[in-house]
């Protein structure tokens, strides 16, 4: 009998961005994680991105893991070089989402970098408009993730996604039922938004989730405030933060949420660098046992 709580599958990113996307997943894939989430960064550096779906679901071979999503990382709005690699990336990555397995593809939406947010929009219509057709043409879906990558409401160089309020306008300009987010706590815990309400009201456009949390200091807000000198928050893998994912979980189930939770792992003061994925498998199980172990049929 196939495991109810797997309709949430706990997984981690893979870095595909060097061309060894399979042989981090074969590195892995024993651990224990349920998905994984192949990203790259910026470029796809003209990588046969068929060839490379295929190696990776062989590197996964007959075990119970799913890819669900792959990240496509950069700004796609603004016409440096690289920013044209990136949108080409997201064309590509769209296409070719099928040989991984995937049904969504997931990045910053971009941004006109050193305006306010909202000087964004009509260059964002413009672009994701185009990219939700031809991802509704293929049955993908888009999501953005809710980092503002150093940026806020004024000035940015990568994402305005990273805001409700932002979430609002964008929505507006391309209401397709195929763009969304891709969410985590983190995000909003560093501009200290409370998670849980906004999972409630945000859950219908969570396509796809990443384990990461943080952890506030609030002696240091308490002395210092925010933005200064002293940091006043960490980002965290989860099982180290301030978050309680069991509660994270039940409102994604209570909201119907069916999907992954890929874990990013990377930014951790503590468990990063050579103690990363020591970290990640202790996320990994924390979160399993958030969201409720192996379901054992009882006979009747």
């Amino acid at each position: 009998m196939s495991d109810p709580a797997k309709t949430i599958r706990i997984g981690t990113m893979i870095q595909a961005t060097a061309g060894k996307a399979a042989e981090n997943i074969a590195a892995i894939a024993d651990l224990g994680f349920e998905s994984f989430e192949p990203f790259f960064w910026q470029t796809t550096n003209g990588q046969d991105l068929a060839e490379l779906g295929k190696r990776s679901l062989d590197a996964i071979g007959n075990r119970d893991i799913t890819i669900s999503t792959i990240g496509m990382f950069g700004n796609p709005l603004e016409d440096q070089d690289m920013d044209r690699q990136t949108l080409q990336g997201w064309k590509d990555c769209i296409d070719n989402a099928h040989h991984f397995g995937a049904t969504t593809v997931a990045g910053f939406t971009g941004r006109v970098r050193n305006k306010p947010l909202t000087d964004s929009l009509p260059q964002y219509k413009k672009v994701w408009s185009e990219l939700a057709k031809r991802a509704d043409d293929k049955g993908v879906k888009i999501a953005f993730e809710n980092c503002a990558m150093d940026g806020n409401w004024a000035s940015g160089d990568w994402n305005i996604a990273h805001n409700p309020d932002a979430w609002e306008l964008m929505f507006n300009e391309t209401p397709d039922d195929n763009i969304g987010l891709e969410w985590e706590p983190c995000h909003q815990l560093v501009y200290l938004i409370d998670p849980i309400p906004q999972i409630r009201k945000w859950a219908h456009k969570f396509f796809h989730v990443h384990g990461k949390d943080a952890t506030i200091r609030w002696d240091v807000i308490k002395e210092h405030g925010i933005f200064g000198k002293e940091k006043f928050v960490f980002m965290r893998t989860p099982g180290f933060g301030d978050t309680n994912w069991t509660d994270v979980i039940s409102e994604l189930r209570l909201a119907g949420y069916q999907g992954s939770i890929d874990i990013e792992g990377w930014h951790d003061p503590v468990y990063r660098d050579a103690l990363e994925m020591t970290g990640q498998v202790r996320g990994l199980n924390y979160l399993k046992n958030c969201r409720g172990g192996d379901f054992v049929a009882l006979a009747s």
